[in-house]
């Protein structure tokens, strides 16, 4: 387990030369399919889709990436080292991206959340995001998704 109390834990952007770590980290998401190389080369190049990580040295311990569009954030992956979760490191990193999200004048912040994450709607709920519709069947997996928003 993570001791996120060690002055060894750094939050900032993440970058092209994160590729391998972010990767790493996805793969171990149960709620979603792992994006690919190409997908996460386009997340970390892109100055308009931030990606921010918590790391404690070397260790990749939290992932939040977003598209900004207009005034709006969408979130596209939040993620957790599962022997970091319970620690509050995934509101951590998804408020350091809200923050800097509203620093880009984004006005709102829009995600989709599979149903049965209830740790990740539970996450959301704390950071101020509200229920406004879902999608039937949204995930591989035949899943619906929850659509939550938030002003910023």
């Amino acid at each position: 387990m993570a001791d996120i109390c060690s002055p060894l834990i750094f939050a900032g952007p993440l970058c092209p030369e994160d590729l391998s770590h972010c990767m790493r980290l996805d793969r171990n998401n149960a709620f979603s399919s792992s994006w690919s190389k190409d997908q996460w080369e386009k997340e970390l190049e892109d100055f308009m889709r931030p990606c921010i990580g918590i790391w404690k040295g070397q260790q990749l311990l939290a992932i939040a990436c977003g598209w900004l569009i207009i005034d709006e954030l969408h979130i596209t992956n939040i993620n957790v080292a599962e022997d970091s979760r319970l620690q509050g490191l995934g509101y951590q990193v998804a408020s350091i991206l809200l923050d800097y999200s509203r620093h880009r004048q984004a006005q709102y912040a829009t995600l989709e959340v599979n149903t049965r994450n209830v740790a990740a709607i539970h996450l959301y709920s704390k950071l101020g995001f509200s229920t406004i519709g879902k999608r039937f069947h949204y995930y591989d997996d035949g899943n619906d998704a929850i659509i939550q928003w938030l002003r910023l």
